[in-house]
């Protein structure tokens, strides 16, 4: 591992018991690897998270942009839904 920088941690008594588990069931090989196991997996949530935030936003926009509904309300929509849920339904069937 190259650039490798050593930084100090506090962790909870509950914490460091995990920690000290992981690695006495040899899952890990050292404290130290079961918390980069830890940072990537955050890492990999945060970016899935905003990738998640981003297609929203998206999908959002596309409606800002489709323009209004054809639906004058809410129970419409509902009404809608069911039909088309209930004509895939049939249709994989």
């Amino acid at each position: 591992m190259s650039n490798v920088q050593k930084i100090s941690i506090a962790l909870t008594h509950e914490l460091n018991e995990l920690v000290q588990d992981a690695v006495e069931s040899g899952q890990f090989a050292s404290a130290s690897e079961v918390v980069r196991d830890a940072l990537r997996y955050w890492q990999n949530r945060e970016v899935a998270r905003a990738e998640a935030l981003a297609y929203t936003r998206s999908l959002i926009q596309q409606g800002i942009d489709s323009g209004p509904s054809e639906f004058k309300s809410m129970e419409e929509v509902i009404s809608e839904a069911r039909k088309r849920h209930k004509h895939l339904l049939k249709k994989s069937a």
